[in-house]
């Protein structure tokens, strides 16, 4: 496992670390790839400024022209107006998926590859500088900012523009006022409508956890949620605005209930809007913070109205509106489809076990295949407890602890958690009774793993870990992975790692535990410097169990065999399966609806929009179910083969380990103490009755030109630790400023190399210091998390008069 990624720090070690084999080698033949990678880059750019720009621009006659031009032009008989708005506004976001699939298969490191040079080039910065930290946002870097703004710019003017001309048009006939205002109303309500169509298009991309589109710019699902949310309250008051002004309009001349629920079946069928409308609204009330907060099950029971949502969408407004937004909604249904796939498998769980402090931990079996690093996170079902809920865990395990099990740390806080706990104290009770029974068995599955695809905890030479309670738990797999790779010789960066714990009781303090390798090596010793401070916030003086906070009580673990590891169908996972899914699921789509507009809607004349729309929708599942289900068929049976494979290579290499051990245990005659080096827990200072103090120690680690900030701590705690960061960074910039000191601009440039790349809540501060928030959701009560955010959208597209839909959109 560890082999595997040796690409993604290729050329970006440093401090000993080891060169990567044939790693930029003068004379070596590298200008034929780089001009392949470059021009991939180029037609992705162009491909998704030329679908932005045509988006953007659309309210305007000139682009409403063109548009015009190319539906003649691109019209063909077998697919008709709908295949034109398809290549217009769908088909481009496939193109991209298939580069970026060519991309990611073409040059496999490429895509987490980061060098020295890309941390202090202006894009990185635009990507991690904090703009603003405390807000309704949260904390929001610069391109999120120029996002935001560049979405409200976009609805205000298109709104604007389309109003006016509106207003313009009516002006000119000469019809009764009260008509007036209600054809107003209509034409005004159906632009909103248009304009949340086109804002839906980007609601189901952050949402593809397995997307090939986030893995290549390396925007991992967690953080990627957060562009689902503001997305899904932009597009719900969008069609919230759409369905209040034909409620209004239908009010105005009496005819409410008979429009709401009137079907047509030439135009825009009401009562298909008025569903969806009512499925959205749903989801986007229980999406609300306050209610997430308190009813998270609600929140997330409702949120599988997605599908009432867009089914109906598609009966509301036909095939060839529909199609605006297929394309996004395709790559969402290829994502659930192939996670479908890989949560059915029921994992072996090699270890279940609780902690002492009250946390459970729980050693997965996974394929030597199935790739994640130190800052990825899973999803875990448990039949015994629930067959909806899918809760997300942090991995706690480095990729080099071993590459057959993946382990996670969960703390109870909630119900589901509390049940977990009962059903693993009450077969180790039993074990220790030795009596059996069955009623204790945990029937997992998993679904991931997700996150980052760059090792960015591995990129600078100092490291500081910001973590609260249980958020301990990635950087127990980062300090793992570190010193592993230290060992092993592998490319490793940090060379100075500090990490600030607060925990509310000592006792918390026994998860340092998890950590694989629990005794560092001279040889460790001599190239790392790692100091762990913790904090124990409730407790004012040592326990008298003092003596005993840092040993492991955690009872026995139990084993549970359910069959098989953890599947490797995951988006993330095996480039050329993942790649071979996409294209014959869209070229099944393309099939079946060709084969559809043939035999059955000219055969049966079918003429109705809804039925068209659901025609179109059928033919979108179809596409993915068929076709893309006899390719995961095909990877699963390749993957099982795979393991076959590697379990009897792994037998054999284990019998040769066992025979080396025993040789070594005898020559070395029994001085493993002596050689084990310095444990963790002597490297631990714990302080009694205080908290961390941010800005001392950010002040102190100033001077550090490279310095990467990370924390997993509550949100509060979050915004006063980038709070700090960015006071400093601006005192210090400004002391540089006043002292009028030369070069300071080029210095102030040669040392910001850090950023924020991960979901929420970063900040940075000082020269090139970075404070990020690696939030792969950890265990914790429903109530808690801040998990599977939302998908709310909702968007009636109708308009009143059906003989203006032609020229109002088109």
């Amino acid at each position: 496992m560890a082999q595997e990624l040796e690409p993604l720090l290729q050329n970006g070690g440093g401090g000993g670390c080891c060169n990567p084999a044939g790693g930029g080698a003068k004379g070596s033949p590298a200008t034929l790839p780089s001009l392949a990678r470059t021009v991939l880059k180029f037609l992705m750019w162009a491909v998704f400024l030329t679908w932005a720009s045509a988006i953007f621009f659309y309210p305007t006659k000139p682009a409403q022209a063109m548009f015009k031009n190319w539906m003649a032009a691109t019209e063909l008989p077998l697919f008709g107006i709908t295949g034109s708005i398809f290549l217009a506004f769908s088909t481009p976001i496939l193109i991209l998926a298939a580069l970026a699939y060519v991309y990611v298969s073409a040059f496999p490191g490429d895509h987490v590859h980061v060098e020295k040079k890309k941390l202090r080039s202006l894009s990185f910065r635009l990507w991690t500088f904090p703009v603003l930290v405390d807000g309704p946002f949260g904390v929001v870097s610069a391109v999120e900012f120029i996002g935001i703004v560049l979405f409200i710019v976009y609805v205000v003017y298109a709104m604007t523009y389309y109003t006016v001309e509106s207003v313009s048009l009516i002006s000119k006939i000469d019809i009764p006022s009260l008509v007036g205002r209600e054809l107003l109303l209509d034409i005004i309500g159906l632009r909103f409508g248009l304009v949340g169509l086109f804002c839906m298009v980007f609601l189901f991309l952050p949402v593809s956890r397995g997307s090939v589109l986030l893995r290549l710019i390396d925007i991992p699902f967690e953080h990627a949620t957060r562009y689902h949310v503001w997305l899904g309250h932009l597009t719900m008051a969008l069609f919230t605005l759409h369905g209040l002004c034909y409620v209004i309009s239908w009010s105005l001349v009496g005819n409410l209930l008979e429009e709401m629920t009137e079907w047509k079946e030439i135009g825009v069928a009401n009562l298909p809007g008025v569903i969806s409308l009512a499925a959205g609204l749903l989801m986007w009330v229980t999406s609300l913070h306050p209610v997430r907060k308190r009813f998270f099950e609600l929140f997330f029971y409702t949120h599988q109205l997605y599908i009432v949502f867009v089914v109906f969408l598609a009966l509301h407004v036909g095939d060839f509106v529909f199609s605006i937004s297929a394309g996004a909604i395709f790559l969402f249904m290829l994502d659930r489809f192939l996670r479908f796939w890989q949560s059915r498998a029921k994992v072996d769980i090699i270890s279940a076990a609780c902690r002492p402090c009250g946390t459970v931990e729980l050693v997965f079996s996974k394929p030597p295949s199935l790739r994640y690093n130190a800052l990825s996170f899973i999803f875990v079902q448990v039949h015994e407890l629930s067959f909806l809920q899918w809760h997300p865990f942090s991995v706690s395990s480095s990729p080099m602890d071993g590459r057959y099990h993946m382990s996670i740390l969960i703390k109870v806080l909630g119900s589901w958690t509390e049940k977990l706990r009962g059903i693993i104290t009450d077969v180790q009770e039993q074990t220790r009774n030795g009596s059996k029974s069955e009623s204790g068995r945990l029937t997992a599955c998993v679904e991931g793993p997700y996150g980052h695809e760059s090792p960015y905890h591995l990129m600078y030479e100092n490291l500081i870990l910001v973590a609260g309670g249980i958020g301990i738990s990635p950087f127990l797999a980062i300090l793992s992975d570190i010193i592993h790779r230290i060992e092993e010789g592998k490319s490793c960066m940090p060379k100075n790692v500090l990490v600030l714990w607060s925990v509310k009781k000592s006792k918390e303090l026994s998860l340092l535990s998890a950590v694989d390798a629990q005794f560092i090596s001279s040889s460790v010793s001599d190239k790392l410097h790692l100091d762990i401070q913790a904090f124990v916030t409730q407790e004012s003086q040592h326990p008298l169990e003092e003596g005993i906070v840092g040993d492991d009580q955690k009872a026995p673990g139990i084993f549970v065999k359910n069959g098989t590891t953890m599947s490797g169908l995951v988006g993330t996972g095996d480039n050329f399966w993942a790649a071979m899914y996409f294209a014959a699921s869209t070229l099944g789509f393309v099939l079946a609806y060709a084969l559809a507009q043939v035999y059955y809607v000219r055969r049966f004349h079918v003429v109705a929009w809804w039925h068209l729309g659901l025609v179109f929708t059928l033919c979108m599942a179809g596409g993915v179910v068929l076709p893309g289900g006899l390719v995961v068929l095909l990877w699963h049976l390749s993957e099982k083969r795979k393991l076959e494979n590697d379990r009897w290579d792994a037998s054999v290499q284990q019998h040769h380990a066992e025979e080396e051990a025993e040789q070594t245990t005898n020559a070395a005659g029994g001085d493993h103490a002596a050689a084990s080096g310095v444990s963790l827990a002597a490297m631990q200072t714990t302080r009694y009755g205080c908290r961390p103090q941010f800005e001392g120690t950010l002040a102190r680690m100033h001077r550090h030109h490279h310095t990467n900030v990370m924390t997993r701590a509550p949100s509060v705690n979050v915004y006063v630790l980038t709070g700090d960061c960015r006071s400093l960074f601006d005192q210090r910039s400004s002391r540089r400023s006043r002292s009028g000191w030369p070069g300071s601009r080029a210095a102030w440039r040669q040392t910001w190399r850090a950023g924020v790349r991960s979901s929420g809540s970063a900040g940075q501060c000082g020269e090139g210091m970075q404070v990020a928030e690696p939030r792969p959701p950890r265990g914790e009560a429903p109530r808690r998390r801040r998990l599977p955010l939302q998908q709310p959208q909702l968007r009636p597209l109708d308009a009143c008069i059906y003989n203006y839909i032609a020229d109002l959109i088109f």
